[in-house]
């Protein structure tokens, strides 16, 4: 007798866990979700087969759903509003998980909350097994490639990212000139693209790695017609992303909104030279 394929979705924002359902569905997969009040969208009610509605910090009422539910795979899709993270109510579980944690910037603490899915026989997986379309490409992606003033902001800016994405303070940056003009921190990439966008007001570049040691799983970069509009806003030139190691949503809109603005976008292998790619 064949298991029933059960995937347990820990629902966040956007669009993103509506296409993980509906991914899944066309797999052959039944679905249940956890839904956070004020995160998720409720279509998520339409997507999935069954919903627990919980808020932030029930952890071990959301593993109890999910035991119950007797789910085969759990998968992370969407983000958490970082500054609503704030306004926490952790049970027993969620405490005893904080007071272990050195950091609770988002790869220790969705890496933990992972381990302790794991320790109940819960397997989590990539969401990009759902949603194998979304994986950003490599190359030139608009008609402009990146002017040289352009490219020497992103051979600058490339191992800065990468050294902050360590610390896991954030995944973007904006360079202007070879100078760090924002830090993406808890504000998220489309709040730090408009402060770089406030304080030089035109032409800037873009770039959104990989964590180092981030955990694919659980957390991946997220691109998409959004941070184009974004970046039209903020007057921004040009976006470099890291390919293959992040989500792109949208990307004939994007690319269709991107060259109807000037604006350069490329994507970076991430096991060849940067320069090499420019």
């Amino acid at each position: 007798m064949t298991q029933n394929k059960i995937l347990g979705l820990v629902a966040g924002g956007g669009q993103f866990p509506l296409l993980v359902a509906q991914g899944a569905r066309k797999l052959g997969y039944s679905v249940v979700a956890v839904a956070f009040d004020k995160e998720t969208p409720p279509d998520i009610s339409e997507a999935a087969d069954n919903v627990l509605w919980v808020k932030l910090g029930q952890l071990g009422k959301m593993i109890r759903f999910l035991q119950d539910e007797e789910v085969t795979a759990v998968v992370f899709a969407g983000p958490i509003n970082k500054p609503g993270a704030f306004d926490i109510r952790p049970d027993f579980r969620a405490i005893k998980l904080l007071l272990g944690l050195k950091s609770r910037n988002d790869n220790f603490l969705l890496s933990a909350v992972a381990q302790e899915l794991s320790a109940e026989n819960l397997k989590v997986v990539s969401a990009l097994e759902f949603v194998p379309d979304l994986v950003s490409p490599a190359g030139f992606i608009s008609k402009r490639k990146p002017t040289q003033s352009e490219k020497e902001d992103i051979l600058f800016g490339w191992p800065l990212i990468k050294k902050i994405g360590a610390m896991d303070i954030g995944q973007c940056i904006s360079v202007k000139e070879r100078v760090v003009v924002a830090v993406e921190a808890i504000e998220g990439t489309d709040e730090s693209i408009l402060r770089a966008g406030n304080l030089v007001r035109k032409n800037f570049t873009v770039i959104k790695t990989f964590k180092p040691g981030q955990d694919s799983r659980i957390d991946l970069p997220a691109l998409g017609l959004g941070t184009i509009e974004t970046m039209i806003r903020a007057k921004a030139s040009c976006l470099a992303y890291e390919a293959e190691s992040s989500l792109f949503f949208d990307m004939e809109k994007a690319r269709s909104m991107a060259d109807k603005h000037k604006i350069s976008i490329v994507g970076i292998k991430p096991d060849k030279p940067v320069d090499s790619q420019l």
